[in-house]
């Protein structure tokens, strides 16, 4: 079975504050709505276990059940209607369930159950449907697993995919398949997602992915006010900007290190906000690979370090092929400067998604994206990652480079736990994340001054992280029951 996960599952569109405690059951209870048989449904409840139980309110958990339970979903719906859904539910209210059927809703139908873990997941929860005899007319068990995903309990397993030609379970495999082949990584990548959707819907929604990461890093560096929780904790990201924006004025120098922790607190901001943001691959670490991708934008890719493919006023190509695959169409218009400089910035944003989104399969199939089953390391660990790699691919590196790059970021977040204060996407989670991509740009630049070779293996700080994973106390997986999340005093 290959390791590779689609662009458009691993980076979804959702909503915050949490991709494995909002976006998962948001999903999971949509699902049992379409599954489900609505003209006999009385009374809906729903039983949230392990980590979900534990920090599902500060997660927004209930509220995205309910919504989930109304039939919206992540990907489409306005972030206002899941934002204390289950909170502010106005008592002995019905609930119409799937947008069409009245059934009676109490908020203690949503219970807590913390101390439960089911042997399936961590992120557990059981939806179950009553007639108006309080006979159960359905029952189903889902697993949010991490970025978003879930899985319903008693499904086969995922059968091996027959329609991508490029199959790999590891990085050497991975590395191994680019060489016969004569292809990058993102270009592998590429054609795995050509075999799925036509070409210009995988470059559309490509650009739709990075387009919906910088409309978040936008938002969020012009957003004031204190985020909801009971922490308070102020936006700092808008001020930060205006700093910036006043000292490069002062100084007549652009300040890139700067912005890009700026850049990674305006995402993580929106997402504890619970705003628009894509899963990258998680929620609690979607500010890492935005944040870098940004960064490359912004500041590198007009300066002849990250251009990789030019686009001539002719439409000609030109370069290393770094930023597109021969085969994807090139501009045949005549096109003005400033065209052809975002015609060059959107193949390399590309590139840098296909190639994280390789490297990100990785961790998904042989570890875990999931902080409940693998602790921080899992999240920002794997993002910081995915981001390197990603990083080393539009700066011209090779694939052995932007493997090292990937090696280097997870090697130094082996043991990264899990401890929201509050059980909110706050702290430490969002300057974690501004931490996280400084460290991202520190691992490709490293890996760019070598020649590839090196002494671990991403593939084994892959296993090694999974081994950590297991190895880690369960108070330290995202449960709040360690570390900051019992030193710090909530007030």
């Amino acid at each position: 079975m290959t390791a590779y996960v689609s662009a458009f599952d691993l980076f979804s569109i959702g909503v915050g504050p949490s991709s494995s405690h909002t976006v998962g059951p948001m999903r999971a209870a949509l699902d049992f709505v379409r599954r489900t048989p609505l003209d006999a449904v009385a009374r809906v409840t729903c039983t949230l276990y392990g980590s979900l139980g534990a920090t599902g309110i500060g997660h927004g958990t209930p509220d995205a059940v309910v919504a989930g339970l109304r039939g919206l979903s992540p990907d489409t719906c306005d972030p206002a209607q899941v934002r204390r859904a289950w909170a502010s539910y106005p008592e002995g209210a019905p609930l119409l369930l799937g947008g069409t059927t009245l059934v009676a809703f109490h908020k203690e139908d949503i219970a807590f159950a913390p101390r439960t873990r089911l042997p399936g997941h961590p992120n557990a929860m059981t939806i179950v449907a009553h007639d108006a005899d309080a006979a159960v007319i359905a029952e189903e068990t889902y697993y949010s697993v991490g970025g978003g995903f879930i899985r319903r309990d008693g499904e086969d397993a995922p059968i091996a995919r027959s329609d991508l030609p490029f199959a790999y379970r590891d990085a050497a495999g991975l590395l191994e398949l680019c060489d016969e082949h004569g292809l990058t990584i993102a270009e592998l990548a590429r054609r795995n997602e050509t075999a799925l959707r036509p070409e210009e819907e995988v470059a559309a929604g490509l650009d739709a992915i990075w387009d919906a990461m910088a409309g978040c890093v936008d938002a969020g560096l012009h957003a004031d006010g204190v985020l909801p929780g009971i922490l308070k904790v102020k936006r700092r990201a808008a001020a930060i900007r205006a700093q910036l924006e006043a000292a490069e004025a002062d100084s007549g120098r652009e300040i890139p290190g700067e912005w890009l922790g700026a850049f990674a607190l305006a995402v993580n901001e929106e997402n504890a906000a619970g705003g628009r943001v894509v899963t990258a691959p998680t929620n609690g670490a979607a500010g890492i690979l935005p944040a870098v991708a940004m960064y490359w934008w912004r500041f590198l890719a007009d300066s002849g370090l990250g251009s990789g493919n030019a686009v001539t006023p002719h439409g000609e190509l030109v370069g290393s092929a770094l930023l597109q695959s021969p085969t994807e169409p090139a501009d045949t218009h005549v096109l003005d400067e400033k065209s052809i400089a975002d015609a060059n910035r959107r193949r390399g944003i590309r590139r840098f998604l296909l190639t994280a989104t390789a490297l990100g399969s990785l961790f998904k199939a042989n570890a875990s994206i999931s902080g409940a089953e693998g602790g921080c390391q899992a999240e920002v660990g794997s993002a910081c990652a995915m981001a390197a790699g990603g990083l080393t691919a539009v700066m011209g590196g090779t694939n052995r480079q932007i493997e090292n790059a990937a090696e280097i970021a997870m090697e130094h977040h082996l043991g990264l736990t899990c401890d929201p204060i509050g059980g909110l996407v706050q702290i430490p989670c969002i300057e974690r994340n501004a931490i996280a991509a400084s460290t991202a740009v520190t691992a490709a630049r490293l890996a760019l001054r070598g020649d590839g070779q090196h002494y671990v293996s991403l593939d084994a700080v892959v296993e090694t992280m999974r081994q950590t994973g297991l190895d880690m106390s369960t108070k330290y997986k995202e449960t709040s029951e360690g570390g900051l999340a019992v030193n710090v005093i909530e007030c």
